[in-house]
């Protein structure tokens, strides 16, 4: 008797398990390892019910300089529940080989504060899930520093191209109608 009642709250554990794992949007299941750290970005997690910016990126595109905007968009709209992920990749053959150059470029060329990940496949049949989803409910990325808004149900509210820069108008209401969703 005893032993059964010591099994409901393992049972109930495993159902919220479950329960949290529904909850979280296809978009948004998987990890992705932090750049430069010893760490993994659970997407779900970190990013669940909150408006969000993901962009690929390349440390060395002439698009490169966007990361500055970003960076004010990010800081903008952080207090508002806004999160931003930069994901590298050189599917365009414009990442550095050394994740620690990327980070350089990152952390200390433009001073970006939001979440990166190492180098990943953002093109295609090895894209990561992430891509693979984004480019299901959007498209898939065609260069550098294509920008996806996601809003707070993980559905792409729209996406940009490299030649969108951060401030453009079209980009900011994107993001202020993924801030204004609610989860």
């Amino acid at each position: 008797m005893r032993i059964r009642w010591m099994l409901v709250p393992l049972f109930m554990l495993a159902g919220a398990g479950g329960a949290l794992a529904a909850q979280c949007p296809e978009l948004l299941r998987g990890d992705l390892p932090k750049l430069r750290a010893k760490e993994q970005v659970n997407l779900c997690e970190q990013f669940a019910g909150k408006p969000l910016v993901v962009v690929n990126t390349a440390s060395y595109c002439g698009f490169a300089p966007q990361f500055e905007g970003l960076e004010a968009v990010y800081k903008e709209y952080q207090g508002q529940g806004l999160e931003m992920l930069g994901v590298p990749s050189n599917d365009f053959k414009q990442e550095a080989k050394d994740a620690a150059e990327t980070a350089k470029v990152c952390y200390a060329n433009y001073g970006v504060t939001f979440t990166m990940t190492e180098p990943q496949p953002v093109r295609g049949a090895d894209a990561t899930h992430l891509f693979r989803e984004l480019a299901k409910q959007s498209n898939a990325p065609k260069w550098n520093f294509y920008k996806y808004v996601v809003d707070r149900q993980g559905k792409v509210v729209a996406s940009f191209s490299s030649l969108t820069k951060p401030d453009d108008p079209q980009f900011r209401a994107a993001i202020e109608q993924a801030i204004a969703s609610h989860p």
